[in-house]
């Protein structure tokens, strides 16, 4: 969570029951439906982009570089840039 804001950037998300298993970053901007009936949350990347992404450590990795990599790799816009016009 971001203190001045309180917005929620990122979701931690464990892909251990899917192949050996990492953790992985995603914004919380990408998501596009939380089903709370089956726990669940949708967004549209592919199992492949999250299996390659950036391995996520701990709350110590956190930093901007760390956030370029993961929006890169994803090919997403950073949160705080705008968006071409």
């Amino acid at each position: 969570m971001e203190e001045s804001t309180r917005a929620v950037r990122y979701l931690v998300v464990d892909t251990s029951n899917w192949w050996g298993g990492h953790k992985v970053l995603i914004s919380s901007e990408w998501i596009e439906e939380v089903r709370w009936i089956d726990n669940t949350v949708s967004i549209d990347l592919s199992r492949q982009s999250l299996k390659d992404a950036p391995v996520f450590e701990s709350a110590e990795q956190l930093n901007r570089q760390y956030e370029e990599e993961t929006y890169h790799h994803y090919g997403r816009v950073f949160y705080w840039q705008e968006e071409p016009r």
